[in-house]
């Protein structure tokens, strides 16, 4: 099964997509743009071209469990994409994807520059192996 991570943010959406046995990411990208009706099109031409059979977004928490301030605003996003692709988004506990993405790319060797330009499609990479993980220990 192909699923598809969203990383929404205020500039730049990441997305990350496996591949057709659900296991690797196999499709990166950023968005950019800050209108969510536009992102929320792009998202859905992705998951069309990309034949996503699932949609997971990340969903902001504080470290305690509880929601961050921003959580409406993620609903009210995932809603949109639901809209625009005509498929359920699961929203994914999205704690620390962005600072382990900026240690990523920093251990890649990545100047603190470029990381803007890869840091919400490595954090939709994690998204999305946090939930295949998720999925392959529901299976067995």
């Amino acid at each position: 099964m192909r699923v598809m991570a969203i990383d929404y943010g205020d500039a730049r959406t990441g997305v990350a997509v496996s591949d057709a046995a659900g296991l690797l990411t196999g499709y990166t990208t950023v968005i950019r743009g800050r209108d969510p009706e536009r992102v929320a099109e792009e998202i859905a031409q992705i998951a069309r071209e990309r034949q996503a059979e699932e949609l997971v977004m990340g969903f902001p928490r504080n470290m305690d469990g509880t929601e961050g301030p921003r959580a409406d605003l993620y609903r009210s996003f995932a809603a949109l994409v639901e809209e625009k692709s005509g498929m359920p988004v699961r929203l994914w506990d999205e704690r620390r994807t962005t600072i382990e993405a900026h240690q990523i790319l920093h251990a890649s060797g990545k100047k603190m520059k470029a990381h803007r330009e890869n840091v919400d499609a490595v954090a939709a990479s994690l998204i999305l192996e946090g939930y295949l993980t998720w999925l392959a220990r529901r299976r067995d």
